[in-house]
């Protein structure tokens, strides 16, 4: 079963503004600078500058961050349960678990 139209509402760069933001907001509960940051997380501080004003960041980077600011368990549930619209599609992904490859 593949679906041929997948509604998104939030566009790309609606999502990495937010996750941009989000990260922000965390940082600074935390009361932690840019560079306090960047040493904890080993992401340059430039980096972050960038996420935090362009949201532009490698996965990598990312993670860093969000682990650096005690967030390990959930970038370790990001995807880790399947989603599915329909009993049909929850039954297609069943069968599909022990899957190695695409079609």
């Amino acid at each position: 079963m593949h679906n041929e139209y997948i509604f998104d509402p939030y566009p790309l760069s609606v999502t990495m503004q937010h996750l941009a933001e989000n990260l922000k907001t965390r940082r600074l509960e935390k009361k932690l600078s840019t560079r306090s940051l960047a040493a904890m997380s080993g992401v340059p501080v430039a980096t972050i500058q960038r996420f935090e004003l362009k949201h532009a960041i490698s996965l990598e980077s990312y993670v860093k961050l969000a682990k650096a600011l005690g967030y390990s368990e959930e970038i370790m549930q990001l995807l880790a349960e399947p989603k599915y619209d329909t009993m049909e599609e929850l039954l297609e992904i069943n069968r599909n678990k022990n899957r190695k490859r695409g079609v």
